[in-house]
């Protein structure tokens, strides 16, 4: 497999902020049995990067506990569960289990099967001892990491909130499309005053914004936000055209103003969450 670490960290452990900051799809890490066992170039599979999605949270983290994926995501997506296994590409997905989700059938599962245009993206089947050392390795330590430190912030501040940084490509015609996207999970991840505060950021700064859709959240949020507890996770999806150069390729003109975007959102987030804590002591 691969001996270096499956993420880094920034920050400490056990948050001294109650804003916890996820970014689990900007990797670029493509170990060796990925690229021996691909059928497209490795430039296509690039396209499944949310590309240079740290970079923005890097620049605007200052005292956050930050997790960045360091594994590209066609080698495991963080965001999917351990049962989405497709059996289409995985020898250790499970027969007679639960109807495939539309991402899975779509083969976008806990390791991606295809990618944009470019079709089918693996030359040969992967066998369930592979897919299951990348859970072993990859998968269970990032949102172990991500669980205790949110159960760590909870416990000082009285509430903890998730930040999980996404890009997602352009909605249409940056005139009128959002630019960012929110998602809650429709309410089931974040106590809807989070949602509101961020709207108004969005506005603040000008960037038409919506409210999950068409990316509601994934299980990162499905796992980890529980608003009856106190912790609350809300996804942030940034149109890659805002930060990127023309090529979608490297981080571009406007990545600027977006790292002062995602500080003006963790200042919001963090502010409505420490009242509520104050309250609750």
């Amino acid at each position: 497999m691969t001996a270096s670490p499956s993420f880094e960290l920034y920050g400490p452990m056990e948050p001294i902020s109650p804003v916890v900051i996820s970014v689990p799809h900007a990797g670029r890490d493509y170990p060796l049995p990925l690229r021996a066992a691909l059928r497209v170039p490795l430039a296509a599979i690039r396209g499944l990067e949310d590309r240079y999605a740290d970079a923005i949270a890097l620049g605007a983290r200052e005292i956050e506990t930050l997790f960045v994926a360091a594994r590209a995501r066609a080698w495991i997506d963080l965001n999917r569960s351990e049962q989405e296994r497709d059996p289409r590409l995985d020898d250790g997905a499970r027969a007679g289990g639960p109807p495939l989700s539309a991402k899975l059938r779509s083969g976008l599962g806990l390791v991606p099967r295809r990618v944009g245009n470019s079709g089918d993206i693996w030359s040969r089947r992967l066998g369930g001892d592979e897919v299951d050392a990348r859970i072993r390795l990859d998968h269970r330590p990032y949102h172990a990491a991500i669980a205790a430190a949110l159960a760590s912030a909870r416990a000082r501040f009285g509430v903890a909130v998730l930040l999980d940084v996404h890009s997602m490509p352009p909605l249409g015609d940056p005139t009128t499309a959002p630019r960012l996207v929110l998602g809650d999970r429709f309410g089931k991840s974040a106590a809807a005053r989070f949602q509101g505060r961020l709207e108004a950021v969005a506005r603040t700064h000008n960037i038409a914004c919506a409210a999950n859709t068409p990316y509601s959240g994934g299980h990162i949020l499905e796992r980890h936000g529980d608003p009856r507890r106190g912790i609350h996770a809300i996804q942030l999806e940034i149109d890659r055209t805002l930060y990127l150069d023309a090529a979608l390729d490297q981080p571009g003109p406007g990545l600027k103003a977006m790292v002062k975007l995602l500080r003006s959102i963790i200042d919001a987030l963090a502010d409505e969450a420490i009242p509520a804590a104050l309250a609750a002591e």
